[in-house]
């Protein structure tokens, strides 16, 4: 059965305040810059919206370094009971990625927020830049995470992690649905490799100008933020699965045969495989592989694998 999501990728320039502006303050800026960001796209009824890195966090080349350490404690938990508010109000789930204090210790973090207002789970950035830990003294993550949601399953990340293969190897076994990536760095390819090897749907909130992007499990822009707009929104179906066109290609004209539009087969070409989904009601991509007898990607990988190991035994 077709599982549609509605995704909202929201970023905008860190506010660029002088030392004028006093920390407790900052907090009612910051909650009045996302106010009006976020009514960008609330009228489209996200599922999900994500939020870039350190979303509530002045920009520090205008804001004096001493004045910020200031600014944590007053700002509290304020702009986070702010997403909570809206996001229950609006019946969406929102990914708020901010410092976190716990106790003595400050994480770079991603919480997200379900449709109650509720913390459904937190991941603590894992791989720190040098400046974090060195300069800033942040904390970091144990592991990857992921976190249910009503509509699936979401794995975040958050900036420099994007570059460890250690944990992208993490968040390819949770097999999430979704990775929301936090951050203020685009990444490059390193976002469509990790939405291909994790085989999910990539979100990327990046503050500008690098683009905000939707991208589907190949890897391939759904969805995108331009020059003009830091916002975009995208619909996905999570009933789907991708599959290797050998020994599965035979029988995709038999597919179409039987489901119509209600399956649809997408090639982005070049790569080999395909990715089935299902609009149709009534039955699931599992339902589709099974009577179709087809072969999923990474089950292929795996045979093709244990051929492999057993010809080296051999030898």
């Amino acid at each position: 059965m077709a599982r549609h999501v509605t995704i909202a990728t929201v970023s905008n320039f860190p506010l660029r305040l002088d030392g004028s502006i006093p920390p407790e303050q900052v907090a009612d800026l910051e909650i009045a810059l996302w106010r009006e960001r976020l009514d960008t796209v609330l009228p489209l009824r996200p599922d999900l919206v994500v939020l870039p890195e350190h979303c509530d966090r002045p920009w520090g080349g205008s804001y004096p370094a001493e004045l910020l350490e200031q600014y944590w404690p007053h700002r509290g938990d304020r702009v986070l009971d702010f997403l909570a508010e809206v996001a229950a109000t609006h019946r969406t789930n929102i990914v708020y990625s901010a410092r976190r204090e716990d106790g003595e210790r400050h994480f770079n973090a991603s919480r997200i927020i379900d449709r109650t207002g509720t913390v459904a789970g937190t991941y603590d950035k894992c791989f720190l830049t040098t400046g974090e830990f060195e300069g800033s003294g942040y904390t970091p993550g144990a592991a990857a995470r992921l976190i249910e949601l009503d509509f699936g399953t979401v794995a975040p990340a958050i900036c420099f992690d994007l570059n460890f293969e250690e944990l992208l190897d993490e968040v390819v076994a949770l097999r999430p649905e979704v990775i929301a990536f936090s951050s203020n760095f685009h990444g490059g390819y390193l976002q469509q490799h990790w939405a291909y090897s994790a085989r999910a749907y990539f979100v990327g909130a990046i503050c500008p100008p690098s683009r905000s992007e939707i991208r589907n499990p190949f890897g391939e822009v759904v969805a995108t933020s331009t020059n003009y707009r830091h916002e975009a929104v995208g619909t996905v179906n999570l009933d789907s699965a991708l599959i290797h066109i050998d020994l599965n290609r035979t029988k995709f004209d038999a597919i179409r045969k039987e489901y119509g539009r209600d399956v649809r087969i997408h090639d982005p070409g070049s790569i080999g495989a395909v990715q089935l989904i299902v609009e149709g009601d009534g039955f699931s991509v599992d339902d589709v592989i099974e009577k179709f007898e087809l072969i999923r990607l990474d089950d292929y990988f795996a045979h093709v694998r244990t051929f492999r190991a057993s010809r080296d035994g051999a030898q």
